[in-house]
């Protein structure tokens, strides 16, 4: 029986996408983006769940056996931005980037 995650996927990818627009936005009005490395992050984390926000989307509107495949994409795209956005964090964290 397989589950249908598109829906999960969506939100919490648009939630996500939201949040590094934010950071983003405060990064870019706060003049800190010379010589950092958090708007590089936070753009690959935007582009990582603007595409998943695409697929899952897609895949609620495919037939079953595209949208399972689209599904799996959307899945895994996500999970790569969530890695972006962690190991961003971490370097944060540590004060390895400014």
């Amino acid at each position: 029986m397989a589950e249908n995650r598109s829906p999960h996927i969506l939100s919490t990818s648009a939630n996500l996408l939201g949040i590094c627009f934010i950071v983003l936005t405060s990064l870019k009005k706060l003049a800190l983006n010379d010589g950092s490395l958090i708007d590089e992050f936070a753009v690959a984390a935007v582009m990582f769940f603007m595409t998943s926000c695409i697929l899952s989307f897609i895949s609620m509107r495919r037939q079953k056996t595209t949208s399972q495949r689209l599904e799996k994409a959307a899945d895994f795209i996500f999970l790569s931005g969530l890695l972006v956005l962690f190991v961003a964090t971490i370097l944060i964290a540590f004060n390895l980037i400014k």
